[in-house]
This record gives C-alpha cells, sequence and structure tokens, in this order.
C-alpha cells in the first residue's frame, strides 16, 4: 500500500528471473546418500521451487517489519499510513510513518470504526494466508519423503506404513460373445453391436489388503487415465471390463465399476491413489487405461479387501 509497496518493487522483479535459475546437478542426499540419476531431475526441481519460497520468506520477513502499520482513515475520504494510535480525549496521537514523527489529530476527523474494521479484516487475512502457506509446506515436505520411497521401476505399490509393497501384473484375457457373433454373421448388414469381455483368471487374488481405504503409488511410463476397478465375479474368472464394439467402424468402448479415488501427484508421472469411501469387501484392481486406435488396452494390478 502507498509508498511502502513501492519500496519493494525491486525485490519483485528479482523474482521474475528465478524459474530460469541454474542449479547445480543434486547427486547427495542431506545423510549423504547418492540419488538416482532418474530422481536428480526431480530433485533438482523441488530445489528450484524451495529458492521461490525462500526468496518469499525473506520479503515477508521484510514485511513484518511493517506489518504493524495500518491505514488511519479520516471522515473526508484520507487517511494517513501509521504504525499506531493512542485515543487521548478528544484528539488522536499517532506516529505519521510517511514524517516519521508523532502527530495529533482531532478525534471528530477521524473515521474511528472503520479503521478498525479494515485493520482486523487486514489481520485476519494475514494470518488465513498463513496458515494456508503451513499447509502447503507440510503437504510438500510429506509429498518429498513419500516419493523417496517409490521404487524406481514402474509398477504399482500398495503403501504398508512406510514401505511400499509391489502389487505384480495381472495377465489379462479377451473372451467374446459367441451369441453375438452368430447374430452378426447372419444379418447381412453389420448392425449388431459385438460384446467382449477382459477377464482376469481365477475367481480369488493371491494379494490381499487389510484396510477398507488402501493406499497405492503409481510410477507410469507416460500419464495416461488410471483408478481402481471393482471386479465382477464370472463363473471361474473374474471382469476387468465389459467391452461393447461399435459396427462398421470396429471402435470398442469400454465399460467398468470403476471406484471413485482421491489422486495426487507427487512428480511426473508417480501418483498416489486411495478410495473416498472405504471399500467393501472383495475383488478389486489398480487399472491403467488406454486406448491403442480403436482397440481398448488395460494394465491390471489385481489385489483383494478381506476384513481381518
Amino acid at each position: 500500500h502507498g509508498p511502502v509497496s513501492k519500496r519493494y518493487l525491486p525485490f519483485f522483479s528479482s523474482l521474475r528471473g528465478l524459474a530460469d535459475t541454474r542449479l547445480p546437478n543434486l547427486p547427495y542426499t542431506r545423510k549423504g546418500q547418492l540419488v538416482p540419476p532418474a530422481l536428480r531431475p526431480i530433485l533438482r526441481a523441488a530445489a528450484v521451487r524451495r529458492m521461490a519460497k525462500i526468496l518469499v520468506c525473506i520479503f515477508l520477513a521484510a514485511a513484518v517489519c511493517t506489518a504493524g502499520n495500518f491505514k488511519l482513515y479520516l471522515k473526508d475520504g484520507s487517511d494517513q499510513l501509521v504504525r499506531e494510535y493512542q485515543v487521548q480525549g478528544d484528539r488522536i496521537r499517532y506516529y505519521s510513518i510517511e514524517r516519521s514523527q508523532w502527530e495529533e489529530v482531532p478525534l471528530e476527523l477521524v473515521d474511528l470504526d472503520r479503521t478498525v474494521r479494515e485493520r482486523k479484516r487486514l489481520d485476519d487475512e494475514a494470518q488465513k494466508l498463513a496458515a494456508e502457506d503451513r499447509v502447503e509446506r507440510d503437504a510438500e515436505r510429506q509429498g518429498r519423503v513419500e516419493l523417496q520411497r517409490v521404487p524406481l521401476e514402474d509398477g504399482v505399490y500398495w503403501v504398508n506404513g512406510e514401505q511400499a509393497v509391489p502389487l505384480k501384473q495381472s495377465e489379462t484375457i479377451r473372451k467374446g460373445n459367441k451369441r453375438r457373433s452368430v447374430l452378426k454373421a447372419l444379418s447381412p448388414v453389420p448392425v449388431v453391436s459385438g460384446k467382449a469381455t477382459i477377464e482376469l483368471a481365477g475367481t480369488q487374488s493371491q494379494f490381499a489388503v487389510n484396510s477398507a481405504t488402501p493406499q497405492f503409488y503409481l510410477r507410469l511410463d507416460k500419464a495416461v487415465r488410471f483408478g481402481i476397478a471393482r471386479l465382477t465375479l464370472h463363473k471361474d474368472s473374474r471382469i476387468v471390463e465389459n467391452l461393447t464394439i461399435v459396427p462398421i467402424v470396429k471402435q470398442e468402448v469400454g465399460e467398468q465399476n470403476e471406484v471413485e479415488v482421491f489422486r495426487q501427484q507427487l512428480a511426473p508421472s508417480v501418483y498416489k491413489i486411495w478410495p473416498v469411501e472405504p471399500l467393501q469387501p472383495g475383488e478389486y484392481a489398480v487399472v491403467q487405461f488406454t486406448q491403442d486406435q480403436d482397440q481398448v488396452n488395460l494394465r491390471v494390478w489385481d489385489f483383494a479387501y478381506r476384513k481381518p
């Protein structure tokens, strides 16, 4: 505000070049452990963000020196930037920031209600921003800790305390509907849509979790759609997805019983997911969905939730 904000204009100008700051490689952690080359770009990006926050904190520290400064509003619409004021009878004594001295003004000329109201509003905003910044710093710190737990190999990992337990990628089976094939053969025009399923062999997963809200790390080779799906039992197999094959164009449309999940990105192509609502006991899978031209392709990591 006013002359105070102009004082820090050179500081804001210096922040513009922050994104171009070149940092050396970070081959070691604080504990002297060697950082794998694949993690170094991620850590360098985190270091750049950290430097930006440090500079912002420097500015905030400088602003703290003027945090007690506020506007003393007058009834004619003008204001004075002051450090403090005192009501002394029918006069107000205040310390002027502009002139660096104590001054007085008749109380009847001061809009004291507006002064108190605006000062409280600014204090509330400052406290809210400080709380949000604290939450963001805590989340980033936790994210960095979790990122170090995720193995470098692509895959899905169950979060078991501080350990990341790998899930084995499942082999899928594509099955077509024979009755639909007969109908299409009898029809002179291909207007009958085809049906197929993507299934897993067996009725039970060999990997079981003991929590209704399991958390998983995902390290994927590329950013694609992914989530958790509940599997449907069918005879001696589990259906991951039902496919509808559009006639003529032969395009596949997939439909699955997808579970609503929270998603948190820890780094490029590294995510953490967990269900919004507790899971019901049953068979599930973490699924990566990809579309190869007109065909649906899935990568599946199955698991089961069974009550302890």
